[in-house]
């Protein structure tokens, strides 16, 4: 009970984001986290020794990284691991520091530097430049707590989407294209293997997470 009453407000805040999520109101969340997706992909290949040519993001959800050379393993797999942890770590961030309007302006900069370099189509560019610029501001305008609470919805966000989307994407409609039909076609294996093998990675890695929030309190102060 007293574990419950550390974290009554992350799990209030968890539950408002579920009962959004199917609704218009959770659509800029979700887009973000598509971007999140693609930008791992970019990195993934320019870890590996590639680059990143474009990035795109579309208004269903859909998304693109064009990428050249690096690990083709690396880049498939980041997609969705790779936003997850993007997605912690900013949760993380907000839990663990007091320097969450530094975080939010950082995370805006760095969606304006994205924007600026690989985005080219009107629809993503538009979004990232928005998004980019409304953490600006938030981290310039928002008192502490308000900036807090952005990069726990945004952490959420992600940690919710990214299972709900593998199995969406590689196991209900495994016949679709995606990054594990892909790896599949290229690797070796099946879509169902490679989808199944990152959904467990994904709920380990989250509940390992959120067990380790929990030892201390979470509750906005």
């Amino acid at each position: 009970m007293d574990r419950l009453r550390g974290h009554w407000q992350m799990l209030a805040l968890a539950a408002l984001v579920f009962a959004l999520w199917q609704t218009p109101v959770a659509l800029p969340l979700k887009l973000l986290v598509v971007l999140f997706h693609e930008l791992s992909h970019g990195l993934a290949a320019v870890a590996t020794g590639g680059s990143i040519e474009s990035l795109t993001v579309t208004a269903d959800q859909g998304g693109l990284a064009v990428t050249r050379g690096g690990s083709r393993f690396a880049v498939l797999t980041a997609g969705y691991l790779g936003s997850l942890l993007l997605g912690l770590a900013v949760f993380a961030t907000a839990l663990r520091s007091t320097a969450d309007r530094v975080v939010l302006g950082v995370l805006g900069g760095v969606l304006l530097i994205v924007a600026a370099l690989y985005i080219r189509e009107g629809f993503a560019l538009l979004f990232c430049l928005a998004a980019g610029g409304a953490m600006l501001a938030g981290a310039w305008f928002l008192p502490r707590l308000a900036a807090d609470l952005a990069l726990r919805v945004i952490g959420l966000a992600s940690m919710i989407y990214v299972p709900y989307d593998i199995v969406s994407d590689t196991i209900l409609r495994a016949g679709m294209q995606s990054d594990a039909r892909m790896l599949a076609e290229e690797i070796g294996g099946a879509t169902l293997l490679w989808g199944g093998l990152w959904l467990v990675v994904s709920l380990g890695v989250i509940g390992a997470s959120l067990r380790a929030f929990s030892r201390t309190e979470s509750n906005l102060a």
